[in-house]
């Protein structure tokens, strides 16, 4: 203690500065003061999305008393009941939209949310202990934003996910949530979780794309989520943006980083969510967007909604708006209470924060242990004031005298009472609001690929354009081969280029399906979707442009070589090529569900390609290849070998060539020496029917890819993407 003590009173005489809490807080030009009689007793709200204009200003400002501190709210008698706060029986005050004076917005039924030694546990997580949350206590109310803040790797995110239940597989809880003074789960649609990087379709507008969300998860009917799309734009200040591409079009920009992170939030407010959890919602966000994000969840948190999020650092403005404030380091919990009270917290433990600091970077210059490096590289370094750093004790001692202050401080007990008070008695259940059925997302996907596919150049025209210059190249490189019997290798390399080549371009596809994996994941993990309604739209959505490249390249390079003229033979072709590039897209999703990686899939693309086409009996006939490895698999795992003999068997099976002025020899003597193929007439079509087998086996691998492999690892890899928090 002596050690803590003397390194207190040098950091009060470092600080020249800092002024005393008594004579800094109720400075009126500090922003992050609030005016007085602004600071209101938390409230909840009815379990109802309609509201009445009601008398409620007044009735709050009567109950707001002097205060919101943690101390307040567990001694003043205006306190809320905790009947009337678990029950959600009080009125709401009408909230003014910026539409016009008077304007009464639908209100969001809130839900308190407290959470009482908890603790988690990753393995490996940290490098001395896997605690990565250390008995946490802490509560939320409707109306109120509660922030979750410290330095990286301090476990905020871990906090905030246990908080919703989204833990990886490999964390363990151990501790007590409640919601409305019940440990029961929360239901689907209850709340809404906002991932800190989120996947957008760039080639929608924000309306459509908060349409395309609001089919997905809410049964009903179409004027009624209509009505919630167009609440959530208003609530997230949306409207000026409601009809631009959310990626932009050819020269035309889309919506700047604080615009898409509130597109994302606004897809969870579909739901109407009690409770919303946000994971950094200030992430990559410049000062202005910062400010503005923040202006409009506390405009979000004034309709009734319980707001809780992280945040790693913020401005002297935003930091204003904060109600309360979690503030951890390394899994413990240094404070909770009110954004005022910490500012006091710190100044009873030693560390005031001076009067031209922003609050947050005094707390997290406090708590951060990376400064200590820095001070250790700069130690020599003077600067006209004198010492490098403000703070010239070492964190780990203001660590552990944060913590110690804090646990034997009034604040603490005061968190403890209100814990109690919400937890004795249970409140309103949360109930579940409904699915989107099965067929409904089915239809919705379909038409929402169609959509994008039709908008994403990238996605099919592109390949189009490359399969109409690959096929013109081909067939003006085999044109005027004529039917005689010395044409007929000639006309085999030309079908095996054909096959071979198209099919390797369909790699120019990979970025598009990446991404489309990565909207899955995203949609998945709040369960919008699912893997069998993903794969099943896409697959649907992909038929109309799959068959327009297979049939306008089939027509060209028919014509152009010069294959045998008959509508049958010709509609054969083209169907059989439709099934080549619907195995190939097979093939690609699969590759892409392992990967994940535009190079490595592509890679791995590009090697089973060549594979198979050396394995398809062209540059060796089939009977010819060793049978191990060559013949067995690979030979029977290609696709080329069942496209290209089918289509030599459309062509030649039938046919036949005259040897000389007497004697001629059918087809398929003709082509036995350059290519095999059955001479049974039936055969072409069960080479179909394996194309067939194959496109869905594919998919079926990518479903299972989905199923148990992705789905179950999502929150556990999104998780360890973000191993700084």
């Amino acid at each position: 203690m002596e050690e803590i003590q003397s390194q207190s009173d040098l950091y009060r005489s470092s600080s020249s500065s800092a002024s005393s809490p008594t004579s800094r807080v109720p400075s009126s030009h500090f922003f992050y003061v609030r005016k007085p009689g602004s600071l209101r007793q938390p409230i909840s709200f009815e379990d109802s999305p309609e509201w009445e204009d009601t008398d409620g200003d007044a009735r709050m400002e009567d109950e707001a008393g002097g205060g919101d501190s943690i101390n307040d709210a567990t001694t003043t008698p205006n306190t809320p009941s905790l009947s009337k706060l678990n029950s959600g029986s009080m009125a709401s005050p009408p909230v003014l939209d910026g539409g016009g004076a008077g304007t009464v917005v639908r209100k969001i039924a809130g839900a308190s949310i407290a959470w009482k030694d908890l603790t988690v546990t990753m393995k490996g997580k940290r490098r001395y202990s896997d605690k990565v949350v250390k008995s946490s206590n802490g509560y939320a109310f409707p109306g109120t934003m509660t922030v979750i803040m410290g330095p990286a790797k301090s476990g905020k995110s871990t906090l905030l996910r246990a908080l919703a239940g989204r833990l990886p597989p490999s964390a363990k809880m151990y501790g007590e949530v409640f919601v409305n003074g019940s440990k029961s789960h929360m239901p689907y649609g209850s709340y809404g979780f906002v991932e800190r990087e989120t996947q957008l379709i760039g080639s929608l507008t924000v309306r459509e794309f908060l349409y395309y969300s609001a089919l997905l998860q809410l049964p009903g009917f179409l004027c009624q989520k209509r009505s919630v799309v167009e609440d959530a734009i208003q609530a997230m200040s949306l409207s000026d943006y409601a009809n631009k591409l959310i990626g932009g079009h050819c020269y035309m920009k889309g919506l700047r980083s604080g615009e898409r992170r509130r597109v994302s939030i606004a897809r969870e407010l579909v739901m109407r969510p009690h409770i919303l959890f946000i994971d950094e919602p200030l992430y990559h966000l410049d000062s202005v967007s910062a400010l503005l994000m923040m202006v409009t969840l506390k405009k979000l948190a004034s309709m009734g909604c319980t707001l809780v999020f992280t945040i790693y650092q913020s401005s002297t403005e935003v930091f204003g708006l904060f109600d309360r404030i979690c503030l951890l380091s390394n899994g413990n919990t240094l404070f909770f209470g009110e954004t005022l009270a910490c500012l006091q917290h710190f100044s009873n433990a030693g560390f005031p924060c001076p009067i031209m600091q922003s609050p947050s970077d005094h707390f997290l210059r406090a708590i951060n242990t990376d400064f200590d490096r820095i001070i250790a590289m700069c130690k020599n370094w003077q600067d006209d004031n004198g010492d490098f750093s403000a703070v010239n004790m070492d964190t780990a001692v203001a660590i552990r005298t944060l913590e110690a202050t804090y646990k034997s401080s009034a604040d603490a007990a005061s968190v403890e009472t209100m814990i109690f008070r919400l937890t004795e008695r249970e409140g309103t259940q949360l109930k579940s609001k409904g699915k989107a059925g099965a067929a409904t997302r089915v239809a919705v996907l379909t038409w929402r690929s169609l959509l994008v596919m039709s908008r994403e150049w990238k996605y099919y025209w592109l390949r189009l354009i490359l399969y109409m210059i690959l096929t013109l190249c081909i067939g003006t490189l085999y044109s005027g081969l004529g039917h005689s019997l010395s044409s007929v290798a000639t006309r085999v390399a030309a079908v095996f280029v054909f096959v071979s080549f198209a099919s390797l371009l369909g790699i120019a596809g990979i970025p598009s399906l990446l991404k489309e994996i990565k909207i899955y994941r995203s949609e998945v993990s709040n369960q919008h979707s699912g893997a069998f309604v993903f794969l099943l739209g896409q697959f649907l959505g992909s038929i109309p442009f799959l068959f327009l490249m297979a049939i306008s390249s089939s027509l060209v390079f028919y014509f152009m070589v010069g294959l045998r003229d008959d509508f049958s033979l010709l509609m054969y072709f083209v169907l059989n090529f439709f099934m080549c590039l619907l195995v190939n897209e097979g093939l690609m999703l699969s590759i892409a569900c392992i990967w994940r990686d535009v190079y490595w899939s592509t890679l791995t693309l590009v090697s089973v390609h060549v594979i198979m086409m050396l394995a398809a009996g062209h540059f060796r006939i089939r009977n010819a290849l060793p049978k191990p490895v060559w013949t067995y698999p690979f030979a029977y795992i290609s696709f080329h070998t069942y496209s290209i003999q089918g289509l030599l068997e459309n062509e030649y099976l039938g046919e036949v060539f005259a040897v000389g002025e007497v004697r001629s020899i059918s087809g398929f003597e003709a082509i036995r020496g350059n290519y095999q193929i059955s001479p049974d007439t039936n055969s072409k079509w069960r080479n179909m029917l394996v194309l067939l087998a194959m496109a869905f086996v594919y998919r079926l691998i990518v479903y299972v890819l989905l199923r148990f492999g992705l789905n179950k690892n999502v929150s556990g890899r999104l998780l360890l993407c973000h191993r700084n928090n």
